[in-house]
């Protein structure tokens, strides 16, 4: 695999383990079938429970049965589940840095030992509810409410793009409170409560091996003790978000590995004009543009996970790195297909299937747009957007 400065070199025994171990699960149990699920656009649940046996589920937390891995561990874990497909990434991500990350940071003890369990092993799926209908980039805007009633509220709105909502147990719920001056807060509802219908969105071109849909909410009653007591406001959301960005930098990097590699061994297994295509001077061109690209993603985000690690990773870093190593991602893997030629566009190979996958990681999270945006106020101090 490429690793072309020896970055994994100085990977603890810890961490060389988190990273055979994933990659072995991608290798034996995603890459045989990933292709026919991204056709039929079906997510493989019966790999849900795997995944939370082996510890892919917000493995950088402690306790609650959790393993408390370092964040490079993390990150790496991330790197080769989405050299799988961004759709395996997707789901982890969303279990562990939006739905779990804000239960350990912000839940109350109860709430920590009602789900955090369940959700470690797998045996119950979170979605994370911010991005409605009318309000992506700008989610402070937000319509859906929370209106006091006794001892407990009543929630009514509507999330969409929701990755896991069709198949989840447990929604994290983002609403504004309109009992104390319209406070963004996070609600824990259960989806089988009434009310609460989660439509899957189908037709969807890209993403297509990941579950995503939408969370309506009518008239539907939570208690006091659904509300994440630790957090005010869009602080919660948005530092929910910086995990997972996080973890998108190092992903982006495993789905441009994937297609580097094997545009790499088809040039050199495909023959034309008397011999391999890997000796052309235009497709070692492409190869090593693509190695140095990939090489230059990798040294920022193994820096930023240093910071993250001493504590001095801030939001802007993570919005450089999601905002460079998404972009570099789906511009590599558009020279990977081309490298295949026409059979680059069927899913015997994995570079369309990621450029496709890539297009909506470019857009989640945080648009390419609104990271350049986020870097521009932080270089120049003046923000332009509100």
């Amino acid at each position: 695999m490429l690793d072309y400065v020896n970055l994994e070199a100085d990977l603890t025994e810890e961490e060389r383990m988190v990273r055979d171990t994933a990659r072995d699960f991608v290798e034996d149990r995603v890459k045989p079938d990933v292709g026919e699920h991204w056709i039929e656009g079906t997510f493989p649940k019966e790999l849900i429970t795997e995944m939370g046996e082996l510890g892919f589920y917000a493995p950088n937390l402690d306790g609650y049965g959790l393993p408390n891995l370092s964040e490079r561990a993390y990150g790496i874990l991330m790197q080769e589940l989405e050299a799988g497909d961004s759709g395996l990434r997707s789901m982890a991500s969303v279990q562990g840095a939006l739905v779990m990350y804000p239960i350990h940071s912000f839940g109350s003890e109860e709430q920590k030992e009602e789900y955090l369990w369940d959700l470690g092993s797998g045996e119950k799926v979170g979605c994370f509810g911010l991005t409605e209908p009318e309000h992506g980039s700008n989610p402070s805007a937000m319509e859906t409410h929370a209106e006091a009633d006794g001892d407990g509220y009543v929630l009514n709105g509507a999330k969409t793009w929701i990755t896991n909502s069709p198949i989840s147990d447990v929604a994290l719920v983002w609403a504004k409170d309109r009992s104390d001056d319209d406070t963004v807060r996070g609600f824990l509802v259960d989806t089988d409560k009434a009310g609460v219908t989660t439509n899957k969105i189908d037709e969807k071109l890209s993403l297509r091996a990941s579950i995503t849909g939408e969370i309506h909410l009518n008239d539907v009653r939570v208690e006091e003790s659904d509300v994440l007591p630790g957090v005010e406001g869009m602080k919660g959301p948005l530092s929910c978000l910086t995990q997972a960005r996080f973890g998108i930098a190092w992903g982006a990097v495993g789905a441009a590995r994937d297609c580097f590699e094997t545009a790499r061994q088809y040039a050199t297994d495909r023959e034309q004009f008397g011999g391999p295509i890997a000796r052309f001077q235009l497709q070692q061109d492409k190869l090593a543009e693509m190695a140095t690209q990939i090489t230059l993603a990798q040294l920022l985000i193994y820096r930023l996970t240093d910071l993250k690690e001493r504590g001095e990773l801030r939001p802007e870093h993570v919005s450089m790195a999601k905002r460079n190593n998404v972009r570099m991602a789906r511009d590599q893997s558009r020279i990977a297909r081309e490298m295949i030629g026409g059979n680059g566009i069927t899913a015997d190979y994995s570079p369309m299937r990621h450029m496709t996958n890539l297009e909506t990681v470019y857009t989640y999270e945080g648009t390419h747009d609104i990271h350049t945006l986020i870097l521009g106020h932080d270089l120049t101090g003046f923000q332009a957007f509100q």
